[in-house]
């Protein structure tokens, strides 16, 4: 079975990563969620990117905010696919400086970036790499899809029938 870490920076950031978590359950996708400081912690952030997919993970979800360098570190240390999100902060310039400090990330070293507090997505995301490899996942995400479909074809009506 697999399994996805969500990790943070802070303990500010888990209403935004609180969506990552929720999506992947949906899909009865085992979630573990940690703080894992790349600034505060970062021997905690050594020791669980080296060992993560020793530890069973498949996906490694990683949120902050400002500087937002714990995706980064993460992808730099571990083989394993990593999902950023940036996380609009107190302290941050509107929520860029999280954007562009995940985003542009050296060749060699990719993190898949979503929206800035795009979690939902960032779940939405992990649950399809592991679809990729397990079918009952693969299911779930093309059931949740259709439902997103038939949703707008609703909505399409309601707005037709005004």
């Amino acid at each position: 079975m697999s399994k996805v870490a969500v990790v943070m920076g802070s303990t500010s950031d888990l209403p935004v990563m609180q969506e990552a978590v929720d999506i992947l359950k949906g899909f009865d996708i085992e979630v573990d969620v940690d703080i894992v400081s790349a600034h505060r912690t970062p021997e905690k952030l050594f020791d669980f990117s080296k060992n993560a997919h020793k530890n069973g993970y498949t996906v490694i979800i990683a949120g902050a905010g400002g500087a937002a360098h714990l995706p980064g570190m993460v992808a730099s240390l571990s083989p394993l696919p990593v999902i950023g999100v940036p996380v609009k902060s107190s302290n941050s310039i509107d929520g860029w400086d999280s954007i562009l400090s995940i985003l542009q990330m050296p060749s060699g070293v990719p993190v898949a970036t979503v929206a800035l507090n795009g979690a939902k997505n960032a779940g939405i995301l992990a649950a399809q790499i592991i679809g990729s490899s397990d079918k009952c996942v693969l299911d779930k995400i093309e059931v949740y899809k259709q439902g997103l479909k038939e949703k707008v074809i609703k909505g399409a009506e309601e707005v037709r029938n005004k």
